[in-house]
C-alpha cells in the first residue's frame, strides 16, 4: 500500500491540507539531457523514465491524487524513426516493469489520446494497463502518449456531432460542461498545476482546453534531473498564488 504522505521539509512551506487537486507535467529536456553528457538521445529517454518513477512517487508521497505526463505527442511522429520506437519501447518497458507494482499501491492508470496509427502491442499494453487499474482509486496517473491538445478537441467535436446527428444529444444542450465530458480526461478534474521542465516557456498543445485556469509554473532542470524537490518547489510555488478565475483579488471592492 501507498506510505503515509511524508511531512513537508523544512522551508518548503507547503500546506499538505491545500493540494493541488491535480497536477499536469511537460516532461522535457531529455535529449539535452543526453547530449550534454555526450550521450545518445535515447539514453536521456531512458533517464527520463526513471524520473518519472521518482516523480510518481513524490505526488503519492506528498498526497496529491490526480498526475498527468505529456509523454509523447502527436507531433513527436515527425522525429527520426530510431528515437520514436525508442519512446515506443520505453512505455512497454514502464507498463511491463511497474504495472504491478502500481496496482499494488492502488493507482489508476489512463492513457489519454488518439489510438490511431499506434503499434498492436502498445495498444494491448494500453488496454491491460486501464483494465487491470480500473477499481483503483488511491492516486490517478493520466500518461498523454500520442496525445495532443487541438487533435484531443476535434475528436470529440466529430463524437458531439454524430450524437446531434443521431439524436443522442440535443445541439441546444451542448455548453463548456458538456463539451469537457467528451474529452480524454471527461471525468477527471482539471489541472490546477502545470509545470514544464527545462526552461521552455509554451505549452506545446497539452491540455489546451483544460488548462485554462491552470498556474503555470516553469522550471530550468531538465526532465532526467526532475524529482521530489522540484515538485514540492511547483506546488509551493502554486499555494502562494492568488486564484480569481476571471473575479477580483481578495479583499478589492
Amino acid at each position: 500500500m501507498i506510505s503515509a504522505p511524508t511531512p513537508p521539509a523544512e522551508g518548503d512551506q507547503i500546506d499538505t491540507t491545500d493540494l493541488p487537486a491535480h497536477v499536469a507535467i511537460i516532461m522535457d529536456g531529455n535529449g539535452r539531457w543526453a547530449k550534454a553528457r555526450g550521450l545518445p538521445r535515447e539514453v536521456g529517454h531512458e533517464r527520463g523514465v526513471e524520473a518519472l518513477r521518482k516523480t510518481v512517487r513524490a505526488a503519492q508521497d506528498l498526497g496529491l491524487s490526480h498526475l498527468t505526463v505529456f509523454s509523447f505527442s502527436t507531433e513527436n511522429w515527425r522525429r527520426p524513426v530510431k528515437e520514436v520506437n525508442a519512446l515506443f519501447g520505453l512505455l512497454r518497458l514502464y507498463v511491463k516493469q511497474d504495472l504491478k507494482r502500481l496496482i499494488s499501491e492502488g493507482v489508476r492508470i489512463r492513457v489519454l489520446g488518439t489510438r490511431v496509427g499506434l503499434p498492436t502491442d502498445i495498444l494491448a499494453l494500453v488496454e491491460e494497463a486501464e483494465v487491470k487499474t480500473a477499481a483503483n482509486d488511491t492516486f490517478n496517473l493520466c500518461i498523454a502518449f500520442n496525445y495532443g491538445g487541438r487533435e484531443e478537441i476535434v475528436r470529440a467535436a466529430q463524437t458531439i456531432a454524430a450524437d446531434v446527428a443521431a439524436g443522442k444529444l440535443e445541439a441546444g444542450a451542448i455548453s463548456e460542461d458538456c463539451f469537457s465530458t467528451y474529452l480524454d480526461t471527461g471525468n477527471l478534474p482539471d489541472p490546477d498545476l502545470l509545470i514544464r521542465t527545462s526552461g521552455e516557456l509554451r505549452l506545446s498543445n497539452f491540455l489546451i482546453w483544460q488548462a485554462a485556469y491552470a498556474e503555470l509554473v516553469f522550471q530550468d532542470v531538465l526532465w532526467p534531473d526532475f524529482g521530489a524537490k522540484h515538485l514540492r518547489e511547483a506546488v509551493a510555488q502554486f499555494q502562494n498564488r492568488e486564484r480569481r478565475f476571471g473575479g477580483l483579488a481578495t479583499g478589492v471592492a
